[in-house]
């Protein structure tokens, strides 16, 4: 049934599909097309039945759609059919383009909607037992882009190295190396690093190192792109690391000693 043409830009979580807000839920209901990412969990789109579903995502040297072209799919389908909901990977305001894509379908007389998303950069490492921010550890994060629109490093990683806080980096293991120089020059190079890889799904897997080995464990574990990195001394927090040192404490002291003696 035809609505006013309107858009939503909806938030999707993480990866786990039960990591979605009501609202979200809501919207996909009321839906007379879904236009949707590539990271988003495709169980999402059963809150939609009704809908039309298109798949308009980017991906690394992959897209199907220019930002440009989806702009215009938006504005054509709410004219056409009604209610868009442009549903997008974690939060659409984190690095998610939303933004621009409300300004465009408010300049086409579109009403308007942004459903906020739980965003990864946040709720993946917390899936591992990162906190973000611990007293008397982090007293702040910095959240950045790995890869600007110009395919360079973000300068503020830069910054970031300088600081105390943690870094959270999305986007960034096609530059990891670059990542990992910048700390270095900063005399970070014994820091711990996490990467989490397809955060909070079932095809999530891990690694932790420092500046100084994180390159070689994801070699050695063969992590790839999504993944998130997390540097800083919250890392140490991770529940595979705790369950690692919760087993050398259980080991009898003698033991201690003799594996120690033997390294």
């Amino acid at each position: 049934m035809y609505n006013q043409p309107k858009l939503s830009v909806v938030g999707a979580g993480p990866g786990d599909p039960e990591l979605i807000t009501i609202k979200a839920v809501r919207a996909l209901e009321s839906a007379n097309v879904v236009l949707y990412d590539a990271l988003i969990n495709r169980e999402l789109l059963e809150y939609a039945p009704q809908a039309e579903h298109i798949f308009v995502g980017k991906r690394k040297d992959r897209h199907r759609y220019s930002q440009d072209e989806i702009n215009e799919l938006i504005v054509k389908y709410a004219l056409e059919r009604g209610h868009v909901v442009r549903l997008k990977g974690g939060d659409p305001f984190i690095f998610g383009r939303g933004s621009e894509e409300i300004n465009y379908a408010r300049k086409h007389r579109l009403e308007t909607e942004v459903v906020s998303g739980i965003t990864s950069s946040i709720a993946v490492p917390a899936n591992v037992g990162i906190p973000l921010t611990q007293r008397g550890t982090s007293e702040s994060f910095w959240v950045i882009t790995g890869t600007t629109s110009s395919k360079k490093l973000s300068e503020d990683v830069k910054l970031a190295a300088q600081s105390t806080a943690t870094v959270a980096i999305l986007m960034g293991m096609g530059k990891l190396e670059e990542i990992v120089e910048v700390f270095k020059s900063f005399g970070k190079k014994d820091i711990p690093v996490g990467i989490i890889q397809n955060g909070t799904t079932v095809n999530e897997r891990s690694g932790f190192g420092t500046i100084d080995t994180i390159v070689d464990v994801v070699s050695d574990k063969k992590l790839t792109s999504p993944a998130i990195i997390v540097i800083g001394e919250v890392v140490k927090e991770a529940n595979a690391l705790q369950e690692v040192f919760q087993n050398v404490q259980n080991i009898p002291q003698q033991s201690k000693l003799i594996n120690a003696g033997a390294a």
